[in-house]
């Protein structure tokens, strides 16, 4: 069985920069330490200093690490506090949702005019497919090149770049580029760049998948490819072993799409310690559900349905959802869902997490709404629009969640269910 290795970012002429390009119009674009390297932009005085980005309690987590901090050992989905202990120095800062998404927007929008096929997978990476824009723009390698150079000079961040015969290969290309780099895998050696890797940088092969293959003495994506098909079913199943088998040798014909329709849209938050104060919830509740109005409203959508989640200090989970009679992307709307669902549930337990999402989105623009009986024609949603022209003016900071309650909407702790 092979042995992992792990491919050098630069000097490897096969898949440097310069390799030939000319079957490999995908590109993979993932942009440097995002929510990190915004902050620096924002922060300039923050320049080389090791910089954490995320929760800042006791059981916060990391959101993105600059790669100063990196270099001690501090990594995304770290818990915050394991990040102090291994770089105290660090300035560590809590996420600005709406300053990431602002700059998400700048880079896409850098991305769309260079080709309308580019299918994002999060606010800071894509595909895109470059196969119609080499006539105006050149090869895929020459593309990327001015890609990366846009995004230095327009946005002041730097991204990495995969070059590659189909949306996998790209995907470990960028990887494998970073940071601020460019490789290309050409059509004709993507197999001499993946067998060598280990198999977890397979798609779908997760801590427990790994360690089963390894089990097996399967170690590389090579060993994977060669093993008989017959084994890697008994371990996997029927599923698992065939897109594994496809992708260890290199079969990915999934083309770059477009059109990604966002299926909910919801947020949550960790308690820095397991709360049973009702005051506490309804007013996590309240900010959640505040986050996922914006975040409908910025999309052009509406939902029909709203669902919880409530994670308890024995770390159960349990979630609840209500169909409305029309959809919406009113906060007030989706909080009062949300508290109604919570206090029928009425954990009777002290709460670790709680989470709010909106399901069965549709574009607001072809969504009517009728008014419930007795409701005025203007109100909670004409509040929430004002809240929005303010915020986009003076930023979100000005408008707090407390916007959204009105007189005698404070829970009593004696009576945590009423509502």
């Amino acid at each position: 069985m092979g042995r992992s290795q792990s491919l050098p970012r630069g000097g490897d002429p096969r898949f440097g920069p310069d390799a030939d390009d000319s079957g490999s119009p995908i590109l993979h674009v993932d942009m440097d330490a995002f929510f990190a390297s915004v902050e620096v932009r924002h922060r300039p005085e923050l320049r080389g200093r090791p910089v954490v980005v995320g929760g800042t309690g006791p059981r916060g987590v990391v959101s993105s690490a600059s790669y100063e901090a990196r270099r001690y050992g501090v990594r995304s989905a770290m818990p915050t506090m394991r990040a102090r202990a291994l770089c105290p120095d660090a300035v560590y800062l809590p996420p600005d949702s709406s300053r990431y998404s602002a700059a998400s927007r700048a880079v896409m929008r850098i991305f769309r005019e260079v080709t309308p096929l580019v299918e994002p997978l999060s606010l800071d990476e894509a595909f895109l497919d470059v196969a119609g824009a080499r006539r105006l723009f050149g090869p895929p390698a020459e593309i990327a090149r001015m890609i990366r150079r846009r995004v230095a000079e327009e946005q002041g961040l730097t991204c990495s770049v995969g070059v590659a015969p189909s949306k996998f290969v790209a995907k470990l290309g960028s990887t494998r580029a970073k940071p601020d780099g460019l490789l290309v895998v050409p059509a004709d050696r993507v197999l001499e760049f993946l067998h060598p890797l280990p198999v977890s940088a397979l798609w779908g092969v997760g801590e427990r998948s790994a360690e089963t293959l390894r089990r097996l003495g399967l170690s590389t994506i090579g060993d994977l490819a060669e093993a008989p098909y017959g084994m890697l079913r008994r371990a996997l199943g029927e599923a698992s072993a065939t897109h594994l088998h496809e992708l260890a040798w290199g079969r990915d014909p999934r083309a770059v799409s477009p059109e990604h329709v966002e299926k909910s849209i919801g947020a949550e938050v960790t308690f820095d310690a397991d709360t049973d104060d009702p005051l506490e919830i309804r007013r996590a509740l309240l900010a959640l559900s505040e986050k996922v109005g914006v975040r409908l409203r910025r999309a052009g959508q509406v939902g029909r349905t709203v669902s919880i989640k409530v994670r308890l200090a024995d770390f159960r989970t349990v979630n609840r959802s209500r169909t409305l009679g029309g959809p919406t992307d009113v906060a007030r709307e989706v909080f009062d869902t949300a508290w109604a669902l919570y206090t029928a549930l009425d954990p009777g337990e002290r709460v670790r997490l709680v989470g709010v999402r909106v399901e069965g989105l549709a574009g607001a623009s072809g969504a009517p709404r009728q008014l419930t009986l007795g409701e005025p024609e203007r109100g909670w949603r004409e509040a929430e629009a004002v809240a929005d022209a303010a915020a986009a003016r003076f930023g979100r900071s000005v408008i707090g969640p407390a916007s959204l309650l009105g007189r005698g909407d404070t829970p009593r702790r004696e009576n945590p269910t009423r509502p």
